[in-house]
């Protein structure tokens, strides 16, 4: 079993510190994608998970055992990078041999795991070919190969599609998806696409600035986000945050609500149902709304301009903004009617609102 435990994983260049403390639980089998801003550590801490980079504190269990001082090749971890790293005086089959034959694997065994490999990844055709006379998806395939071949029990993923136009990309998500299937191995994935995130993830490890911000299923994570950070990364385009004031509560139909007045939008008042304590009156929150929550029946009405059109064949975004400039993204079936520079009246779904005190912290609505 390919179990993967973090328990309290730090890691410090001098006096930076940046994985702070990270604890995570990845079961065997598990596609768990690491996502975030540049710079938020996503990864440092694979790097730390393969060896490549030593853990200042904390402890790594692969299976049953604590790796943290174990050799990166004797962690049982395939690694794939962004860079394909292939040997260009090399073929196809002898990059993807490689490293078993440097091991000492008997040549028929290597030729055995060679050919299964090309053969889950459709490379048979190309097995003669050297590394220029590929495409960019081919060499990731190759690069993905080389690494079933090792028979490990995690793989790992650093940001591998970054390097591949937008068709490609689309295309090796679905590769990459079904080879989990097949093989059923624990895959650890780090992306800063959080579209490649909610594809591919059986669950999502959010980062930021070397903290784990929420951990959950991706339509979890994108349903019921635990801040403000996390509610703007996932999803796109990202969620609108509209700042407010708490006005009043009441009871309707045996369900508390709150009224809060937004402040971009002339103190406009909408009331949202909650689930749990009520915020004070006075309290400053944000209410947080979906592109896709924006429509013609919805309970609240915002007065904004249009800016902008982004059509996109069946669907809309329509780009806006209030009197005082406050930025407004909606998602349109009736895209077609509007006309930029044009006034009109956004109505959304305030049972689908989120509610954020000012912290960014989540206020727990239905």
């Amino acid at each position: 079993m390919a179990d993967v435990k973090l328990t309290q994983v730090r890691k410090s260049f001098g006096d930076v510190d940046v994985i702070r403390g990270v604890d995570l639980d990845i079961k065997h089998g598990e596609f768990v994608v690491f996502v975030g801003p540049s710079g938020c550590g996503k990864s440092t801490l694979l790097r730390a998970i393969s060896g490549l980079e030593d853990i200042t504190s904390g402890e790594l269990r692969i299976g049953e055992q604590v790796m943290n001082h174990v050799d990166p090749s004797k962690r049982g971890i395939a690694m794939v990078f962004q860079s394909y790293a292939l040997y260009p005086h090399m073929t196809v089959r002898e990059n993807m041999g490689f490293a078993l034959k440097h091991a000492g694997v008997a040549k028929a065994e290597v030729a055995t795991k060679v050919d299964a490999a090309a053969n889950i990844l459709g490379l048979g055709p190309l097995m003669e070919r050297k590394p220029k006379a590929l495409s960019g998806g081919q060499r990731q395939r190759v690069a993905i190969g080389r690494a079933i071949v090792r028979d490990p029990q995690v793989f790992l993923f650093d940001e591998p599609l970054s390097n591949l136009d937008a068709e490609l990309r689309v295309h090796m998500r679905i590769e990459i998806a079904r080879l989990h299937r097949e093989l059923g191995s624990t895959i650890i994935y780090v992306t800063h696409d959080q579209v490649e995130a909610m594809t591919l993830a059986d669950k999502i490890v959010v980062l930021r600035a070397g903290v784990v911000e929420q951990v959950g299923a991706p339509l979890e994570l994108y349903d019921n986000p635990a801040n403000t950070f996390v509610a703007g990364f996932i999803g796109s385009p990202r969620m609108n945050f509209f700042d407010g004031t708490v006005t009043g509560h009441n009871r309707f139909n045996g369900v508390n609500q709150c009224q809060v007045a937004l402040a971009g939008f002339d103190n406009t008042v909408v009331t949202l149902p909650l689930d749990g304590n009520l915020p004070a009156v006075g309290t400053e929150v944000s209410v947080g709304v979906r592109p896709e929550h924006f429509q013609e029946d919805g309970s609240a009405t915002l007065p904004v301009s249009i800016d902008m059109l982004e059509h996109l064949g069946g669907e809309t975004f329509v780009y806006a903004r209030s009197a005082s400039g406050v930025m407004v993204v909606m998602e349109s079936k009736h895209g077609r009617s509007l006309r930029s520079g044009q006034t009109m009246d956004a109505h959304f779904d305030a049972a689908k609102a989120l509610l954020f005190d000012k912290s960014g912290q989540r206020i727990y609505c239905n």
